[in-house]
């Protein structure tokens, strides 16, 4: 437990990407089974603990310490895991339990046994390793590790493609002894989940001024790139599996659109809402059908899903990614009548000779829910990762606003010292400010403690790990936000929100009356969007 826990405080230290590598590839090959296993586990989303829920911590604490202080510490703290770890009474013992058997006591725990069991594990461990048992029942480790990542260091340790971890993820359960048995060569390689299995996706590179100006356009198809997710809608031998473009299993959300996958093979392509009017319902929409372990029938009728296919990997058992993109596409538009238009259709291809017809085409799209345009080469495979070269995104520009900054909470890992994730307004009608996003800083490190410095000294009230801070029209600090797209939003106080909001630039040149009105973001909705 103690080595599980140093690697989480190493983790999340460690801001750069490969640094991070190297200390899972270490863990994972240092660690015997079944630790390494339930350690990738907790980092992959795969561990679940239902025994234990935060309510269930705050009872088992406040028995141990004074309620009022412990409603203290964790306002001071922010975080729940750390505000136990640390204030829990005991020292700890020098035998503390390994990882495994932390894992198999809390799941053979039932509800009833539950607060005693976890009394006790607090008990045995020290403070460091109390904060990693926290985290391993509370989920959200947050130490910069996503399950992507996790699976790169699977593939170093074992010197494989991540592609190969990838195809057989889904067959895998903790803790994965099949898998690294295979990895250390001490076993076969596991076989895919099932007949449906995910296909690891191929990425587009952003298109540069100078890529542009290289590209010849009779080398390439082009297709509108839409605001909605990338997903892969799989189906063999009566099972139906629709994955996000990580391999997550997002089946259960989409009931709708997996029962209309009527086809023995793999298709790529974008998940969409249907809108009202049959076109494509804007980003906002289709967040209400995200992130959901199952949906409602009203859910359903008033937020269509369907999926935009724009590429076919695999067909009647036959693995089409090898063949270049125009045989792909001609076997998808064979493919395409065959199913339901209603909840899968093509994404078109468009027609243009120069990059001047590219260039009008991306500034006038036909829809407002178009980012702008995908490029793919027509003689390209389908590789998966991010080859460069094959497949290239041109997006808008960004819209710009000026904001001025209303909250800002305490970031993690490199940046933890930090205020570094900040909440923006603008003016209101009755000269008030309604928050319209949230970022994170993205620049130097001088410029971020300039800001953190600001924050500490403009704190006007505390809520946990955030301050809100002064913020009117003579006193404040104003952002330059970049952003992909606007939609209204009920759930918004402002009634407006910010598809991929960016804090661009300072605007220490411009006091806070000067910042964007409402009213300026309400220009920009796009056409015949509704009140």
């Amino acid at each position: 437990m103690r080595r599980f826990a140093a690697l989480l405080e190493r983790l999340a230290f460690t801001p750069a990407r490969n640094g991070k590598l190297r200390l899972l590839a270490d863990y994972l090959r240092d660690t015997p089974d079944p630790d390494r296993g339930w350690a990738l586990a907790a980092l992959t989303g795969g561990l679940d603990v239902a025994s234990v829920k935060p309510a269930l911590l705050r009872d088992v604490t406040t028995a141990r310490v004074d309620a009022e202080l412990f409603a203290l510490s964790h306002d001071f703290v922010g975080d729940l895991a750390e505000t136990i770890a640390l204030i829990w009474p005991t020292r700890g013992s020098a035998d503390a339990p390994r990882l495994a058997t932390v894992v198999d006591t809390l799941h053979a725990a039932s509800r009833r046994e539950a607060p005693q069991v976890v009394e006790r594990l607090l008990d045995r461990l020290d403070p460091p390793a109390r904060f990693a048992l926290l985290k391993l029942v509370t989920g959200g480790l947050r130490v910069g590790v996503s399950a992507r990542l996790a699976k790169q260091a699977l593939a170093d340790l074992g010197g494989r493609d991540v592609a190969d971890i990838e195809e057989v993820w889904h067959g895998l359960a903790p803790p994965y002894a099949a898998l690294f048995a295979w990895l250390t060569a001490a076993g076969p390689r596991p076989a895919p989940a099932s007949d449906a299995p995910f296909r690891p996706v191929m990425l587009s590179h952003p298109l540069g001024a100078e890529d542009l100006a290289r590209l010849d356009p009779a080398d390439f198809a082009a297709e509108w790139k839409w605001d909605g997710i990338r997903v892969q809608a799989a189906a063999g031998n009566g099972r139906r599996r629709l994955y996000s473009r990580t391999g997550d299993d997002i089946t259960a959300a989409f009931p709708d659109l997996v029962e209309a996958l009527a086809f023995d093979g793999a298709i790529d392509g974008e998940l969409l809402v249907r809108a009202g009017h049959g076109g494509v319902a804007s980003f906002s929409d289709l967040q209400q059908r995200l992130n959901r372990k199952s949906v409602t029938p009203a859910q359903m009728r008033r937020f269509p899903a369907f999926l935009r296919a724009y590429d076919l990997l695999a067909l009647d058992g036959r693995d089409l990614r090898p063949l270049p993109f125009t045989e792909r596409r001609a076997a998808l538009e064979a493919l395409a009548p065959g199913l339901d238009p209603a909840r899968i259709d093509l994404s078109p291809l468009l027609p243009f000779a120069t990059r001047d017809d590219l260039a009008r085409l991306r500034d006038t799209p036909p829809e407002p829910v178009i980012e702008g345009l995908m490029l793919k080469r027509r003689d390209s495979p389908y590789l998966a990762g991010r080859p460069k070269g094959p497949w290239w995104k041109w997006k808008r520009d960004p819209r710009l606003v000026d904001a001025v900054l209303m909250y800002a909470q305490r970031g993690h890992g490199k940046r933890s010292g930090f205020y570094s994730d900040f909440t923006f307004g603008v003016w209101a009608a009755d000269d008030t400010l309604v928050p319209v996003g949230k970022a994170y800083f993205g620049f130097t490190d001088a410029e971020l403690a300039e800001i953190d410095r600001w924050v500490r000294h403009n704190t006007t009230d505390r809520f946990g790990p955030v301050r809100a801070v002064r913020a009117d029209p003579d006193h404040g600090l104003v952002f330059e936000v970049a952003f992909e797209g606007l939609a209204r939003s009920t759930r918004h106080r402002s009634g407006l929100a910010m598809r991929f909001p960016r804090i661009s630039r300072l605007r220490r040149d411009k006091p806070p009356r000067e910042a964007d009105r409402i009213e300026t973001l309400e220009a920009m909705l796009p056409p015949g969007t509704e009140d």
